[in-house]
């Protein structure tokens, strides 16, 4: 089996629930985006994941956990905690047998959504209300343009793209099956890398809650499956 990269954006937070800008803010998920991550581990449950990586905010992390609870090997998702003193120190596994059924789990800022500036908060329909429809469409959905004192697409992509390429790629080029949880704009990023998309390409592309997007990569290409 070629390996395989699996791409899950987290489950509906409680913000998008509430229809508020949230970026680099660190709200958990809602009921409905719980029951989304099960799902989408449902869809995934087949498919061998050796190790995973998840943005540093916490919908994400619960995304990746609550889905991995539907996973059939039976494994045991384990964040690692490289760098972090005692965390690291503290936290080691002495027993192999035990050590071989944990699968570790990366946390990376790099992976994070794109980090909406001033319109963190704020009411979507609010804030098109303030500024009109035209401007709020041209903040979320141009490649370039940033919200107030926010990023751009752009910008979010030349985190996670090198980000993917120099950390995660390298697993997969060994043979390791990744599993990444993350969010709609960074996880757009990554696509767009994968199947080289033009920014015009990237703006059309929606990544749903919770419903996972699989590639093979075989003889240096990627495949979506």
């Amino acid at each position: 089996m070629s390996p395989k990269l699996i791409l899950m954006r987290h489950g509906q937070s409680e913000w998008n629930k509430r229809n508020l800008f949230t970026g680099w803010v660190d709200v958990p998920l809602s009921i409905e985006g719980i029951q989304e991550s099960l799902k989408g581990g449902e869809r995934i449950a087949h498919l061998p994941i050796d190790v995973i990586f998840v943005s540093s905010l916490v919908r994400a992390e619960m995304t990746a956990f609550l889905a991995m609870t539907q996973h059939r090997l039976g494994k045991v998702p384990c964040m690692e905690h490289p760098g972090e003193g005692k965390l690291e120190e503290w936290g080691q596994v002495y027993n192999p047998e035990t050590a071989s059924q944990l699968i570790p789990v990366y946390r990376a800022w790099q992976l994070n959504e794109r980090m909406y500036g001033k319109l963190q908060g704020m009411n979507k329909q609010q804030t098109m209300d303030r500024y009109g429809p035209a401007q709020v469409k041209l903040w979320r959905r141009s490649y370039d343009a940033a919200p107030p004192e926010g990023e751009s697409l752009a910008e979010t992509a030349q985190r996670a793209i090198p980000f993917f390429v120099e950390e995660i790629q390298p697993f997969i080029e060994k043979g390791n099956h990744v599993f990444i949880c993350a969010h709609g704009n960074s996880l757009r990023a990554i696509v767009m890398y994968l199947e080289g998309l033009t920014k015009d390409q990237v703006l059309e592309l929606e990544i749903a809650t919770g419903d996972p997007l699989v590639y093979g990569w075989e003889q240096g290409v990627w495949i979506r499956e």
